[in-house]
Protein backbone atom coordinates (compact mmCIF):
# COMPACT_ATOMS: atom_id res chain seq x y z
CA UNK A 1 0.00 0.00 0.00
CA UNK A 2 1.35 3.56 -1.09
CA UNK A 3 1.74 6.20 1.61
CA UNK A 4 2.08 10.00 0.86
CA UNK A 5 2.04 13.44 1.77
CA UNK A 6 1.00 16.50 0.40
CA UNK A 7 3.12 19.75 0.57
CA UNK A 8 0.57 23.22 0.59
CA UNK A 9 2.03 26.55 1.26
CA UNK A 10 0.66 29.22 3.06
CA UNK A 11 0.83 31.42 -0.68
CA UNK A 12 2.67 31.28 -4.21
CA UNK A 13 6.08 31.47 -4.82
CA UNK A 14 7.06 30.67 -0.55
CA UNK A 15 9.07 27.72 -1.94
CA UNK A 16 6.42 24.18 -2.54
CA UNK A 17 8.35 23.48 -4.90
CA UNK A 18 12.57 23.76 -3.66
CA UNK A 19 10.99 21.74 -0.23
CA UNK A 20 9.37 18.85 -2.56
CA UNK A 21 12.67 18.69 -4.68
CA UNK A 22 14.64 18.14 -1.69
CA UNK A 23 12.22 15.77 0.59
CA UNK A 24 11.92 13.30 -3.00
CA UNK A 25 15.71 13.65 -3.52
CA UNK A 26 16.05 12.12 0.23
CA UNK A 27 13.47 9.28 -0.22
CA UNK A 28 14.82 8.55 -3.90
CA UNK A 29 18.73 8.80 -2.70
CA UNK A 30 18.16 6.32 -0.07
CA UNK A 31 16.46 3.75 -2.69
CA UNK A 32 12.76 3.95 -2.19
CA UNK A 33 10.26 3.93 -4.87
CA UNK A 34 9.04 7.40 -4.71
CA UNK A 35 7.54 9.71 -7.02
CA UNK A 36 6.14 13.40 -7.43
CA UNK A 37 2.69 14.66 -8.52
CA UNK A 38 1.17 17.75 -9.31
CA UNK A 39 -2.82 17.86 -10.00
CA UNK A 40 -2.04 20.95 -12.41
CA UNK A 41 0.42 23.35 -13.11
CA UNK A 42 0.38 27.02 -14.74
CA UNK A 43 2.92 29.09 -15.96
CA UNK A 44 4.66 26.32 -18.16
CA UNK A 45 7.62 27.34 -20.15
CA UNK A 46 6.70 27.03 -24.04
CA UNK A 47 10.04 25.02 -25.45
CA UNK A 48 8.74 25.01 -29.16
CA UNK A 49 5.61 22.62 -29.69
CA UNK A 50 5.26 21.46 -26.48
CA UNK A 51 5.01 23.24 -22.43
CA UNK A 52 7.96 22.37 -20.02
CA UNK A 53 6.12 22.54 -16.17
CA UNK A 54 8.65 24.26 -14.20
CA UNK A 55 7.99 22.99 -11.18
CA UNK A 56 7.67 19.06 -12.55
CA UNK A 57 11.08 20.02 -14.05
CA UNK A 58 12.69 20.88 -11.64
CA UNK A 59 11.89 18.57 -9.17
CA UNK A 60 12.38 15.89 -11.33
CA UNK A 61 15.85 17.04 -12.52
CA UNK A 62 16.84 17.30 -8.44
CA UNK A 63 15.60 13.76 -7.33
CA UNK A 64 16.97 11.88 -10.69
CA UNK A 65 13.12 10.87 -10.95
CA UNK A 66 12.21 10.07 -14.59
CA UNK A 67 8.33 9.70 -14.94
CA UNK A 68 6.92 11.27 -18.22
CA UNK A 69 5.67 14.95 -17.29
CA UNK A 70 2.18 14.05 -18.13
CA UNK A 71 1.87 10.83 -15.70
CA UNK A 72 2.95 13.20 -12.92
CA UNK A 73 1.63 16.59 -13.93
CA UNK A 74 -2.08 15.82 -15.86
CA UNK A 75 -2.73 19.44 -16.75
CA UNK A 76 -0.01 21.65 -17.74
CA UNK A 77 -1.04 25.44 -18.74
CA UNK A 78 1.55 27.60 -20.32
CA UNK A 79 -0.91 31.13 -18.94
CA UNK A 80 0.36 31.79 -15.18
CA UNK A 81 -2.62 32.07 -13.76
CA UNK A 82 -4.92 30.09 -11.24
CA UNK A 83 -5.02 26.68 -12.93
CA UNK A 84 -9.03 27.02 -13.09
CA UNK A 85 -8.69 30.36 -15.27
CA UNK A 86 -6.08 29.16 -17.01
CA UNK A 87 -7.89 26.25 -18.05
CA UNK A 88 -10.68 28.53 -19.24
CA UNK A 89 -8.55 30.51 -21.16
CA UNK A 90 -6.70 27.68 -23.01
CA UNK A 91 -10.01 25.83 -23.71
CA UNK A 92 -8.52 22.64 -21.76
CA UNK A 93 -11.03 21.97 -18.81
CA UNK A 94 -9.67 20.11 -15.60
CA UNK A 95 -11.44 16.94 -15.34
CA UNK A 96 -11.32 15.77 -11.94
CA UNK A 97 -12.09 12.25 -12.73
CA UNK A 98 -8.54 12.33 -15.11
CA UNK A 99 -6.23 13.85 -11.99
CA UNK A 100 -7.64 10.49 -10.12
CA UNK A 101 -6.83 8.39 -12.71
CA UNK A 102 -3.11 9.43 -12.66
CA UNK A 103 -2.69 9.33 -9.09
CA UNK A 104 -3.74 5.99 -9.06
CA UNK A 105 -1.40 4.38 -11.40
CA UNK A 106 1.48 6.16 -9.35
CA UNK A 107 -0.02 4.46 -6.25
CA UNK A 108 0.59 0.91 -8.11
CA UNK A 109 3.99 1.22 -9.30
CA UNK A 110 5.30 3.69 -6.16
CA UNK A 111 5.81 3.14 -2.34
CA UNK A 112 5.30 6.52 -1.77
CA UNK A 113 4.16 9.89 -3.54
CA UNK A 114 4.92 13.61 -2.39
CA UNK A 115 2.14 15.74 -4.17
CA UNK A 116 2.78 19.75 -4.56
CA UNK A 117 0.14 21.77 -4.90
CA UNK A 118 -1.19 24.97 -6.97
CA UNK A 119 -0.69 28.10 -4.96
CA UNK A 120 -2.36 28.12 -1.48
CA UNK A 121 -5.03 25.73 0.05
CA UNK A 122 -8.13 27.55 -1.28
CA UNK A 123 -6.49 27.76 -4.88
CA UNK A 124 -9.16 26.74 -7.19
CA UNK A 125 -9.08 24.12 -9.84
CA UNK A 126 -12.46 24.10 -11.05
CA UNK A 127 -15.30 26.53 -11.12
CA UNK A 128 -18.18 25.66 -12.83
CA UNK A 129 -21.97 26.37 -12.81
CA UNK A 130 -22.12 26.82 -8.73
CA UNK A 131 -19.25 24.16 -8.24
CA UNK A 132 -15.89 25.85 -7.24
CA UNK A 133 -13.37 22.60 -6.41
CA UNK A 134 -10.36 23.49 -4.91
CA UNK A 135 -6.80 22.70 -3.76
CA UNK A 136 -8.00 21.39 -0.03
CA UNK A 137 -10.73 19.13 -1.91
CA UNK A 138 -8.14 17.40 -3.93
CA UNK A 139 -6.32 16.63 -0.76
CA UNK A 140 -9.55 15.18 0.74
CA UNK A 141 -10.44 13.40 -1.95
CA UNK A 142 -6.75 11.88 -2.51
CA UNK A 143 -6.83 11.01 1.55
CA UNK A 144 -3.60 12.61 2.29
CA UNK A 145 -1.94 14.22 5.04
CA UNK A 146 -0.07 17.44 4.87
CA UNK A 147 3.23 19.35 6.01
CA UNK A 148 2.82 23.41 5.38
CA UNK A 149 5.64 25.15 3.79
CA UNK A 150 5.71 28.75 4.87
CA UNK A 151 8.01 31.83 4.95
CA UNK A 152 10.04 32.74 7.70
CA UNK A 153 9.76 36.90 7.84
CA UNK A 154 6.81 39.42 8.12
CA UNK A 155 3.19 38.47 7.81
CA UNK A 156 4.03 34.71 7.88
CA UNK A 157 2.50 34.57 11.38
CA UNK A 158 -1.59 35.59 9.35
CA UNK A 159 -0.61 33.02 6.96
CA UNK A 160 0.26 30.09 8.63
CA UNK A 161 -1.81 30.13 11.05
CA UNK A 162 -5.02 30.53 8.73
CA UNK A 163 -3.87 28.19 6.34
CA UNK A 164 -3.74 25.24 9.32
CA UNK A 165 -6.69 26.51 10.51
CA UNK A 166 -8.66 26.16 7.27
CA UNK A 167 -6.92 22.82 6.56
CA UNK A 168 -8.38 21.44 9.99
CA UNK A 169 -11.61 22.63 9.41
CA UNK A 170 -11.85 20.93 6.42
CA UNK A 171 -10.63 17.29 8.40
CA UNK A 172 -7.28 17.64 6.73
CA UNK A 173 -4.65 16.42 8.92
CA UNK A 174 -1.14 18.89 9.33
CA UNK A 175 1.69 16.97 10.27
CA UNK A 176 4.69 19.66 10.43
CA UNK A 177 5.43 23.11 9.24
CA UNK A 178 8.45 24.20 7.01
CA UNK A 179 10.09 27.72 7.23
CA UNK A 180 11.55 28.38 4.04
CA UNK A 181 14.12 31.27 3.23
CA UNK A 182 14.63 30.85 6.63
CA UNK A 183 16.70 33.70 8.47
CA UNK A 184 18.57 33.41 11.71
CA UNK A 185 17.27 36.72 13.40
CA UNK A 186 15.04 37.91 16.34
CA UNK A 187 11.70 38.17 13.91
CA UNK A 188 11.79 35.04 12.44
CA UNK A 189 12.37 33.21 15.72
CA UNK A 190 9.33 35.06 17.23
CA UNK A 191 7.14 34.19 14.29
CA UNK A 192 8.04 30.44 15.03
CA UNK A 193 7.28 30.19 18.54
CA UNK A 194 4.08 32.09 17.42
CA UNK A 195 3.17 30.02 15.02
CA UNK A 196 3.82 26.69 16.94
CA UNK A 197 1.45 28.47 19.81
CA UNK A 198 -1.26 29.26 18.18
CA UNK A 199 -1.36 25.84 15.85
CA UNK A 200 -0.21 23.35 18.09
CA UNK A 201 1.93 22.41 15.16
CA UNK A 202 5.84 21.94 15.01
CA UNK A 203 7.91 23.85 13.20
CA UNK A 204 9.61 20.64 11.74
CA UNK A 205 12.35 21.47 9.36
CA UNK A 206 13.99 25.07 8.79
CA UNK A 207 15.74 25.91 4.53
CA UNK A 208 17.89 28.50 4.23
CA UNK A 209 17.51 30.74 1.17
CA UNK A 210 19.34 28.11 -1.80
CA UNK A 211 22.50 30.08 -3.38
CA UNK A 212 22.77 30.52 -6.67
CA UNK A 213 19.56 28.92 -7.78
CA UNK A 214 18.56 31.01 -10.14
CA UNK A 215 21.45 29.13 -12.06
CA UNK A 216 20.51 25.82 -12.25
CA UNK A 217 23.28 24.73 -9.31
CA UNK A 218 20.39 22.27 -7.96
CA UNK A 219 23.18 20.15 -5.84
CA UNK A 220 22.27 23.24 -3.44
CA UNK A 221 18.63 22.53 -3.08
CA UNK A 222 20.08 18.49 -2.58
CA UNK A 223 22.48 19.61 0.43
CA UNK A 224 20.34 21.56 2.02
CA UNK A 225 17.79 19.00 2.42
CA UNK A 226 20.25 16.21 3.53
CA UNK A 227 21.15 18.94 6.49
CA UNK A 228 17.59 19.14 7.57
CA UNK A 229 15.90 15.52 6.76
CA UNK A 230 16.20 12.49 6.32
CA UNK A 231 14.11 9.78 4.90
CA UNK A 232 12.72 8.12 8.10
CA UNK A 233 11.18 11.34 9.03
CA UNK A 234 9.93 11.99 6.14
CA UNK A 235 7.99 8.53 5.68
CA UNK A 236 6.54 9.55 9.11
CA UNK A 237 5.26 11.93 8.19
CA UNK A 238 2.71 9.76 5.54
CA UNK A 239 -0.31 7.75 5.97
CA UNK A 240 -1.49 5.38 3.53
CA UNK A 241 -3.35 6.21 0.85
Amino acid sequence: MAKGIFVVGTDTDVGKTVVTAGLLHILRSKGHRATYFKGALSGAIEDGNKLIPGDTDLVSQVSGLKEPYENITPYIFKTAISPHLAAQIEDNPIELNIIKAKFEKLKEKYDFIIAEGSGGIICPLINRDEEIYTLGDLIKDLNMSTVVVARGGVGTINHSVLTVKYMESMGIKVKGIIINNYEDNYITKDNIKVIEKLTGISIVGKFKTIDNLDKGNIDNIRTAASRIFNDKSIIEWMEEL
